[in-house]
């Protein structure tokens, strides 16, 4: 539910990887962000009307996404979604993280937008390290995105794993990612996907900074 720009891209990704989509918004108009190429269905009206959603295949479908510009809609239609037509898997897009976290505790799944967004450009305005982009549930394991740092130019992986403690996933080279091998050679440019324990996050980034050790070989 939602034809913006996110419920427009979500649907033409969707379609991308073979599934069949069905788009409902309010305004027939904003069916023409999806592009000529678009073959899913379109329903002009309100995504919580019952009448509606199944116009729009809701009893066949497998998942239900409420991407409008309203939080009050979007909840609705997720839990008319939910409650009455039974799809386990609903996603409500929401714009006031306080209701965000109501709804999550409700059992509805939810992506605040503003939170999110800000979340994005903090870790790019704050220096390395501070901020994770990934922290598990748990809080003892995070995941950091940062610029292979200079004294670990011309090492390997591996080096510098033995040296953090870390353990690098993948590496992001001219905008390609490659998953990481222990002989791989660091190259200026290069963007590090690092996981580390969190309690040891400090001395990872500390050794990042000051470069490899010979006694550390």
């Amino acid at each position: 539910m939602g034809c913006g720009r996110v419920g427009s891209t979500l649907a033409r990704s969707l379609e991308a990887r073979g599934h069949a989509i069905a788009v409902i918004d309010s305004n027939p108009d904003a069916f023409r962000r999806l592009g000529p190429s678009f073959a899913g269905m379109t329903v002009t009206g309100l995504g919580f009307d019952r009448d509606v959603l199944r116009r729009a295949g809701i009893e066949r479908a497998d998942a239900f996404a409420a991407v409008s510009s309203g939080d009050n809609s979007n909840i609705i239609s997720a839990r008319v979604a939910r409650e009455q037509f039974g799809i386990d898997t609903v996603v409500a897009r929401i714009y006031d993280p306080g209701r965000a976290e109501v709804y999550e505790r409700l059992g509805v799944p939810t992506v605040a937008t503003v939170t999110w967004a800000a979340d994005q450009v903090l870790r790019k305005l704050i220096p390395a390290g501070e901020e994770p982009v990934f922290r598990d549930p748990s809080g003892q394991v995070r995941a950091d995105q940062l610029f292979v740092p200079a004294p670990w130019i011309g090492h390997t992986i591996d080096r510098l794993e033995r040296a953090t403690g870390g353990r690098v996933g993948y590496v992001t080279r001219f905008g390609a990612a490659m998953v990481a091998a222990p002989d791989q050679v660091l190259q200026e440019g290069d963007v590090l996907h690092l996981f580390a324990y969190e309690a040891g996050a400090d001395e990872v980034f500390a050794v990042l900074d000051r470069g490899p050790r010979e006694e550390e070989d």
